[in-house]
């Protein structure tokens, strides 16, 4: 093996776990909202409202940390620096009273984990350029891990005994455990190791983004990820509110519907870098709309979790995807690309739980007619959208 081979190896399995343990923290929010609107007497509109603002807190870090990332001959330390961003972060909001600068924090906390996002797979896809879909999905699969594995299932278990601070004050431990062992890693994550510093055309950039093509994509990642969040922020009040499940038993079916989505997305990942983007990420979005309706419509918890667990399954199972013809379409500068994208997805796609949850004040199930709705938005601007396989470099750089 050579070693330009290990190499790749050694990112892709360091990337991997730094993800799933920040994710891990991150993904806790599920069932820390509830939880916490439950300890104020408040209700799915509030739910909302925490999980949105976590989005827009996440939105105002992603185009910062790839801009810097780009230009940054020490990726791995900008890395390092995420994991004791989220646990302070918080931790600190677990000290506060009000739902307000509770929810300030949360954002604040979630910001580092947005952070590393932008740094991790601009490293991936400037190492892999031409693996980017899978490189990009196993670095997924340790975020789908962590955020809606793990995450949930640990905060599932911890409710069950504690309140929601003492549960949170818990689960910030593994960041800081990462924040500890990757101190060694972050100095094999140079600018060497990740091509030369990029010199951004914003200009280019965004009139890239302004044209036809540009503005039909980011439409179709709004809607979808409105759509995903939609069925992530009410599925576990829906369980426990709809069919008085316990906060670990909603948690344990929370982590089920979703990772099979997340152990999907390397395989998905390599079938269209060979194959291309857009069958995969049409037919996806219907079939998910097709469930989330079943989902919508069910009246027992056999029927919802049929149609939960598929829908939530497949739109998880595509996002590195849709990320890799984000790329493709960009050319170069490919953090602060990738910071832009995740920007559209998890700080304007996450208004689909505030949209969720103030539906959900009528009928929780209504939730996920609405994510149905937005996912068939979506795939009718992707049905009419070209797909772009070959990035722009030199327009986009200036070079």
């Amino acid at each position: 093996m050579s070693q330009h081979s290990q190499h790749q190896k050694f990112l892709l399995g360091s990337l991997f776990f730094g993800h799933l343990t920040n994710d891990w923290v991150a993904g806790t929010i599920w069932l820390i909202a509830p939880a916490i609107a439950a300890s104020q007497g408040l209700g799915p509109t509030e739910v909302g409202l925490i999980l949105t603002i976590n989005g827009i807190g996440a939105g105002l870090a992603y185009i910062p940390a790839g801009v810097i990332a780009d230009r940054s001959s020490r990726p791995g330390y900008l890395m390092l620096l995420t994991f004791w961003w989220v646990a302070l972060g918080y931790l600190s909001a677990t000290l506060v009273p009000g739902f307000w600068a509770i929810t300030l924090l949360l954002a604040v906390g979630v910001m580092g984990d947005a952070f590393w996002h932008p740094v991790a797979t601009g490293v991936l896809v400037k190492e892999m350029p031409n693996r980017r879909a899978h490189a990009l999905g196993v670095h997924a699969v340790g975020g789908s891990i962590g955020a809606e594995v793990l995450g949930p299932l640990a905060a599932g278990f911890l409710l069950g005994y504690f309140d929601w601070q003492t549960s949170l004050q818990i689960l910030v431990i593994p960041a800081v455990l990462m924040g500890l062992i990757f101190i060694p890693i972050s100095k094999r994550i140079t600018r060497n190791t990740v091509s030369r510093k990029v010199d951004i055309n914003f200009k280019a950039l965004i009139k890239h983004w302004s044209t036809g093509t540009g503005m039909a994509l980011v439409s179709m990642m709004i809607f979808y990820n409105m759509s995903l969040m939609a069925i992530l922020g009410m599925t576990p009040l829906y369980l426990q509110s709809e069919h008085a499940l316990s906060t670990f038993h909603s948690g344990l079916i929370f982590a089920a519907m979703l990772l099979i989505g997340a152990l999907c997305q390397p395989m998905l990942g390599h079938y269209t870098d060979s194959r291309g983007r857009k069958p995969i990420i049409l037919g996806i979005l219907l079939i998910s709309c097709l469930f989330a309706y079943v989902a919508g419509m069910s009246t027992s918890l056999v029927w919802a979790i049929v149609g939960l667990l598929p829908a939530a399954a497949l739109l998880t199972a595509v996002r590195p995807v849709i990320l890799a013809a984000a790329v493709d379409f960009s050319g170069k500068s490919e953090s602060t690309t990738l910071g832009i994208v995740f920007t559209v997805l998890d700080g304007v796609g996450m208004a689909g739980a505030l949209f969720a949850g103030m539906v959900g004040e009528f009928n929780l199930g209504w939730a996920f007619l609405l994510a149905a709705g937005l996912a068939l938005v979506s795939a009718v601007i992707c049905l009419f959208m070209q797909f772009q396989s070959i990035p722009q470099h030199e327009e986009l750089t200036g070079k």
